[in-house]
């Protein structure tokens, strides 16, 4: 069967991401505002160097969603247990602001790209 554009309806071959979602805990401690601006920095400063790494594809702040508790997401370019393990690392998830949740994501091939290519 195929889409009326020519397109395969089921795709030959998928590619593979993890995505991670950042999500505030209950009963997350409570920070004063330095203490928060310091580990936003921190948190900033993380998931930019493991973007230049080339281990993080692309993350961001989450808004408007149905769950305020969803923070942020970010999208890694390696298996879940090794993108976990990076996660976890993460100063706001080290401090109990910020959780995490992974799942590996598989797309058609070549349909989802990041990046200005």
């Amino acid at each position: 069967m195929a889409y009326p554009d020519g397109d395969d309806l089921i795709p030959e071959s998928f590619d593979e991401h993890t995505v991670v979602l950042l999500m505030r805990p209950s009963g997350a401690p409570t920070f004063t505002e330095e203490e928060l601006d310091r580990l936003q920095v921190e948190h900033l400063t993380y998931l930019r160097d493991l973007h230049r790494r080339g281990v993080l594809i692309v993350n961001g702040p989450l808004s408007d969603q149905t769950d305020e508790r969803l923070r942020g997401i970010s999208i890694y370019g390696v298996p879940l247990a090794e993108a976990l393990e990076l996660a976890r690392a993460d100063p706001m998830v080290r401090a109990g602001r910020l959780e995490i949740h992974g799942a590996r994501w598989s797309t058609a091939a070549e349909r989802v790209r990041f990046g200005s290519d």
